[in-house]
């Protein structure tokens, strides 16, 4: 994961089946989450965002995230997990598996507060930590700028906010990967663009990419309009499940990654090769899942 802006036609896909299944109640057993993450690593993406090291109590289904990444296989897709604070961070690089350690940094002082149990000015803290720690191991962090798009609360929030958290998060803490993140499903094509290309515009230097919830049909025209707002890294989920479950009560899906895979073609992008036996296993077995 490159820690600046890619140019031209270069993109890159991040699957996330950690965010895909955290919301599923039945508990998954460790043994068919291996056999689905194994198979996302040969497709091909460029990041797998395959796990969390954070409170059992919190994520259930994420309790067995260290055993699952134990067992994955060594593929070009780099690994990443999510952290809520030093604690996980610690955790996930003595673990050693992880390439990048991803943590969500919300500009809604209410979200920040329900997700990771402290508000932003702790959560800034915690973040400082996290860099300090990722950096000593030879890792990488990637921020998530939670409510990036707005929030359903009342909370203060804008382009420019959005912009000035993200180039804050640049200058004083040293962030070089940072996606934007629709956490509630709320954001439009003209936001998405707005938002784009006000925080890409702050932080030059930075690698911008987006994580975005919403409906199926809405995963193409959201994507193009990040990346008419100068967006090439983008975030979606096999078969669009998931979502955020300290959001609010119902779960809005991630866009779906099989439609974001050849999308960007049509916009200029490069094509990509995908592996279709692992992409069709994956499918197979995702089903399962459910």
């Amino acid at each position: 994961m490159s820690s600046t802006n890619i140019g031209g036609d270069r993109w890159s896909l991040t699957d996330c089946p950690r965010d895909a299944m955290q919301g599923i109640a039945p508990l998954i057993p460790t043994s068919h989450k291996v056999a689905y993450l194994s198979a996302l690593m040969e497709v091909g993406f460029d990041v797998l965002d395959a796990g969390s090291f954070v409170s059992p109590k919190a994520v259930p289904q994420m309790a067995d995230s260290a055993k699952v990444l134990e067992a994955l296989p060594e593929t070009e897709t780099a690994v990443l997990a999510i952290v809520a604070n030093e604690r996980g961070a610690h955790d996930a690089l003595a673990h050693g598996r992880p390439d990048f350690i991803g943590f969500p940094f919300g500009i809604s002082e209410t979200f920040q507060e329900r997700n990771t149990g402290g508000g932003i000015q702790e959560g800034w803290r915690r973040l400082e930590r996290i860099q300090n720690a990722a950096s000593a191991s030879g890792k990488g962090v990637v921020v998530y700028l939670s409510m990036g798009f707005g929030n359903p609360y009342g909370d203060p929030w804008s382009p420019e906010l959005a912009g000035e958290w993200a180039r804050r998060l640049h200058e004083e803490l040293g962030v070089v990967n940072l996606a934007l993140s629709d956490t509630v499903g709320q954001a439009d094509e003209r936001m998405v663009e707005s938002v784009c290309s006000q925080v890409i515009s702050a932080t030059p230097d930075m690698a911008v990419g987006v994580h975005l919830h919403g409906r199926r049909e809405a995963a193409a025209p959201l994507m193009e309009a990040a990346w008419r707002g100068g967006c090439r890294k983008f975030d979606g989920a096999l078969g669009g499940l998931g979502g955020c479950p300290m959001a609010k009560d119902e779960l809005v899906g991630n866009l779906p990654t099989e439609v974001l895979m050849d999308a960007p073609v049509g916009w200029g992008g490069a094509k990509k090769e995908w592996n279709q036996e692992a992409l069709a296993l994956a499918q197979s077995l995702l089903s399962g899942l459910q």
